[in-house]
Parts: C-alpha cells; sequence; structure tokens
C-alpha cells in the first residue's frame, strides 16, 4: 500500500481553486511534476497539456508530460523511470476504464506504486483519482469494479457537483460494508498524509450507507 501522499481531486484538475496544489508541491519538494494523461488519451490530452505546463509554471515547477496513452507506451522503460524517481505524480481526469486497461500490470504503473512506497506524492484528478482505489466506482452506472489498488482505504466518487443526489445515492448504498466513500467536488481534494487526512472545499463521506464527519476517516 502507498506510504507516500495521496491527494483525490474531484476534477478541474489544473484551474484556479485547486490551490492544494501548491501546498502537496512545496511538502514534498518537487521542482518538476511528472503527469500521466492516460484516462485523457480520448479527451484532447493536448489541450489539457497546454493547461498543465502553464499551472505548474505559475507555481514554480516543471511539468514533464509522459504521453502514455496505450499499453505499449506504459511498457516503455523511459516513461516508467521518469514516474520511479518522481518526487510529485498527477494522474488526470477522462475514463477510470480506459486508464485502468492501459496501466494494469505494466512497467508505469509498478514505477508509480513504488514511488509512491518510497514516500512521493500521487495525485489522482478525476478518473485519475477513481482509478487509483481498490474500489474503483464504474462511472456507467455508479456501481464498483476493481481499481489498480493503490489504496484500499477508501472509494471516490469524482466530479461529485455535476452528479445528481440519487446518482450518488446508489453508489453509496452499493458501496461494500464498511468502507469510505467520498464524494469530491470539482477543484476540492481529499488528502491523505502520513499522519493526518485533509479536506480543502467540497467533499462529502459516507459509510455504510450513512453520511459521516471527517471523524470518520481511517487512522
Amino acid at each position: 500500500m502507498s506510504r507516500g501522499t495521496l491527494a483525490f481531486v474531484g476534477g478541474g484538475e489544473f484551474s484556479p481553486g485547486c490551490d492544494f496544489d501548491a501546498a502537496l508541491l512545496g511538502e514534498c519538494g518537487a521542482a518538476e511534476v511528472v503527469v500521466l494523461p492516460t484516462a485523457t488519451a480520448y479527451e484532447n490530452p493536448a489541450k489539457l497539456r497546454g493547461r498543465a505546463e502553464g499551472w505548474f509554471e505559475a507555481l514554480g515547477a516543471g511539468c514533464r508530460w509522459l504521453d502514455v496513452y496505450r499499453r505499449a507506451d506504459a511498457a516503455d522503460a523511459g516513461a516508467a523511470a521518469a514516474v520511479r524517481e518522481a518526487r510529485m505524480v498527477y494522474l488526470t481526469g477522462g475514463s477510470p476504464l480506459h486508464a485502468r486497461s492501459t496501466l494494469l500490470r505494466t512497467a508505469v504503473w509498478e514505477a508509480l506504486a513504488a514511488a509512491s512506497a518510497a514516500g512521493a506524492t500521487v495525485v489522482g484528478a478525476g478518473a485519475g483519482g477513481n482509478v487509483l482505489c481498490d474500489f474503483m466506482v464504474d462511472v456507467r452506472g455508479g456501481a464498483f469494479t476493481l481499481g489498480l489498488g493503490l489504496t484500499d482505504e477508501l472509494a471516490m466518487i469524482s466530479r461529485a457537483d455535476t452528479l445528481s443526489a440519487e446518482r450518488i445515492s446508489r453508489t453509496v448504498r452499493l458501496a461494500p460494508p464498511g468502507l469510505l466513500v467520498a464524494a469530491v467536488d470539482e477543484r476540492s481534494a481529499l488528502i491523505r498524509r502520513c499522519d493526518r487526512w485533509e479536506v480543502s472545499g467540497d467533499v462529502v463521506l459516507y459509510r455504510d450507507g450513512a453520511r459521516i464527519g471527517p471523524e470518520g476517516l481511517p487512522e
């Protein structure tokens, strides 16, 4: 399981309101952020790349964009080395199912898990956050499927502010007993550091079908 900081961003990455990125950068000491846009493969990644580069430049950091969109890309030794050596890795939003099928049991994913275990900060925005979880919310209907399993501490409902109350309620009802479910709005984040959890923006937590307060976060 992960030992570095994990941040689950609801979506809307690389845009005003994501003020937590500056703190995450400062804490991990990253001069450059490695971005994995795998989930964005079919959603104009070039446009998002420009936004990411401008965003991190304004925060005083470089942006290393890795074109990992297919399983062949995820097997690339150079991409895996860049991820393994990173102090901060950022997974973008899009399709969690594509991200899972592309990264599962590949060199890039093994490198990400190793970097996290060594203390790197891993940020998942939207689909990029969904896929980090062992229990992944299936965006096609709100039920659960298997993610990549970097953490088993929670499942994430991303872009919660764009979903109906009925859709969120269905996911909460279908969650396995005892599983923490975090409904995270765009430009909001649930952050797990080694010694504490932090909520930035609008995040609603559920367990066993009921809404809970921050005191219900794992120790």
